[in-house]
């Protein structure tokens, strides 16, 4: 899905303040988008999600 189709649209009738801290977070989110959507996407190993379990037991 690209990046465009997560991000919420623009309100109407909402001025966009062109901040130069704008830039640099589409920048920064692009550039983070790019680097761990593929791993994002990658299943949760089996070992990771038996301790996870093992801990809530543990915890109730």
């Amino acid at each position: 899905m690209a990046l465009k189709d997560r991000c919420p649209p623009r309100q109407p009738g909402k001025k966009s303040t062109n901040r130069p801290d704008d830039a640099f977070e589409l920048w920064l989110k692009r550039g983070l988008h790019q680097l761990f959507d593929d791993v994002t996407r990658e299943p949760v190993p089996e070992e990771l999600l038996r301790l996870i379990e093992e801990d809530r037991k543990r915890t109730k």
